[in-house]
């Protein structure tokens, strides 16, 4: 039986992205940076043992560039990989909220012109909200009671709809 041709891709592309997250966690930590510490005050304290040559120089010049050139393409993975992550639980929230405009759910793909004019409808929105003469009116408690409560029916309404299948 043959794989599908993808699952040999899937399963680097997984690991690759563990690895990623693996070392980003890790070179973020404390440890991390006391190890990077250490590392430059013991080639500092070489510098008199080899008269502050240029190879001495070389020897961290090289060695810093090569980690950096990789942990860059390291972290934007991890860091690509988050920021998906935080962008569909929003898309799922936007979803989910009756009253927010869908027209929001993937805003990220729209052109720079696009995301102009919500900007400009939003900061219209928060000088409209600013006018009010107190915070309380446009999130007042009776509102959040009403919605709670809504959900609160949903919730009964889709427990009492599958209770049927589970008999």
């Amino acid at each position: 039986m043959h794989d599908h041709p993808n699952s040999r891709h899937r399963t680097i592309s997984d690991l690759s992205s563990q690895f990623a997250t693996w070392v980003s966690d890790k070179t973020g930590s404390t440890w991390a940076f006391i190890v990077a510490l250490s590392v430059i005050v013991v080639w500092a304290c070489t510098g008199p043992l080899f008269g502050y040559s240029d190879t001495w120089q070389l020897v961290i010049n090289t060695g810093t560039t090569i980690v950096t050139f990789l942990m860059v393409f390291l972290i934007q993975r991890a860091q690509n990989k988050g920021a998906l992550a935080v962008q569909l639980k929003l898309n799922e929230l936007v979803a989910a909220i009756d009253a927010a405009s869908n027209r929001l759910i993937s805003v990220e793909d729209l052109s720079e012109e696009e995301l102009e004019v919500l900007h400009k409808h939003y900061r219209e929105l928060a000088t409209m909200a600013q006018e009010d003469e107190r915070l309380a009116e446009t999130h007042s408690v009776a509102e959040a009671a009403v919605r709670h409560d809504r959900k609160k029916k949903r919730r009964r309404e889709r427990t009492d709809a599958a209770e049927p299948r589970r008999r």
